[in-house]
């Protein structure tokens, strides 16, 4: 019997990366379990594996006060904020290679992080004066809702301007969001040059990215738009593996690819400005782990989407981590970690193969 017929027989065709798929989420799991634990056990205290064993286990009346304190209000919060905000950051760059057809798309690409970043800086900047009635109103939330509102509104900005006759150019959507990315970039210096100085030093903290403002009301108020992207994973995977062969073939296969894109920029919206807001800027998670991934288990989202979650938040939590403990009790900021490690990644994998490092994603 030939390889193909006994592959037909066993319910797979050519190609099929089912088992490494299943296989790459069950390691992805166990990565992840341990990347919490070191998360939970690094710092500058004294609060390790011992300390978490007695908490998890009903013996938290035996641990030293302050040592339950710093983990419930400073490393619980600040591990679950890393879990969602490496998800989101990795599953909506895996999203827009998906829609873009190209494996190093980002959401900064269409101008998400820029917008996101630019009423961010405005909420910072204007918070106290001229948006202080809008802050009063919107509480511990006016920072994530002024990200994701500036996201969105970059986003349907370029989804307007590369939209004719109800069809969506990738091309000039692209160059689009170069030009609306450098003027947000523009409108962000402006931004900083208005600001005080005490505003002033919050940007340039929150810039260079960092999970050391972690709070259980922090991570609350990013919660919601973290979900939003994970729980349309399972309605835009078949879509996005139907765009891999053209918006018009997608569409002669059923998928409604209008409604598709503009799921999937309002979800990425969401998570990017959340993350942008919560945690400041912080690249390569969105490129590095969705490439890695698509090299590993091909580009079905189906498992590509869920493993660059659970890979994104396992990355940032070591990340974290390292940015915590390398330089301790002072902490490097994760965003500089990140480029640190994702840059020659980026690197290796673009030089690594033909000269591009660009595997076939099909």
């Amino acid at each position: 019997m030939s390889a193909i017929a006994m592959n037909a027989a066993a319910g797979r065709v050519p190609g099929d990366r089912s088992r490494k798929g299943v296989v790459t989420l069950g390691a992805l799991c166990l990565i992840l379990f341990l990347a919490c634990l070191v998360s939970l056990a690094s710092g500058p205290t004294g609060v390790g594996l011992h300390e978490l064993w007695l908490y998890f286990t009903g013996g938290a009346e035996g641990m030293d006060a302050r040592d339950r304190i710093i983990l419930e209000a400073v490393r619980l919060p600040r591990t679950g904020l890393g879990l969602m905000i490496g998800a989101a950051l990795a599953v909506s760059g895996a999203m827009m290679q998906g829609l873009f057809r190209n494996p190093l798309a980002d959401p900064g690409l269409v101008g998400v992080t820029s917008g996101a970043a630019l009423f961010a800086v405005a909420a910072l900047a204007l918070g106290g004066g001229l948006l202080a009635p809008l802050s009063l109103f919107l509480g511990v939330h006016f920072l994530p809702v002024m990200a994701f509102a500036g996201g969105l509104i970059n986003t349907f900005l370029l989804y307007i301007i590369a939209t004719r006759n109800g069809a969506t150019s990738t091309t000039v959507l692209i160059l689009a969001g170069i030009a609306v990315a450098a003027l947000s970039g523009a409108l962000t210096g402006l931004m900083i040059f208005m600001a005080d100085d005490r505003a002033l030093r919050d940007i340039t903290f929150w810039s260079l990215g960092s999970l050391g403002g972690a709070t259980s009301t922090k991570v609350l108020a990013t919660l919601p738009f973290v979900l939003a992207i994970l729980v349309s994973i399972p309605f835009v995977s078949k879509g996005l593996d139907a765009l891999i062969l053209g918006d018009a073939a997608a569409f002669h296969m059923g998928i409604p690819v209008q409604r598709l894109k503009r799921i999937v920029i309002v979800v990425v919206a969401a998570a990017c400005g959340a993350s942008v807001a919560a945690a400041g800027s912080i690249g390569f998670v969105g490129i590095v782990v969705p490439h890695l991934l698509r090299l590993v288990i091909g580009s079905s989202h189906r498992f590509l989407l869920p493993s660059s979650a659970i890979g994104g938040a396992a990355l940032l939590l070591l990340a974290d981590s390292f940015a915590r403990t390398v330089a301790a009790p002072a902490e490097l900021p994760i965003g500089v970690v990140m480029a640190l490690i994702g840059a020659p990644v980026f690197l290796f994998l673009l030089l690594g193969k033909n000269g591009l490092g660009l595997r076939s994603t099909t």
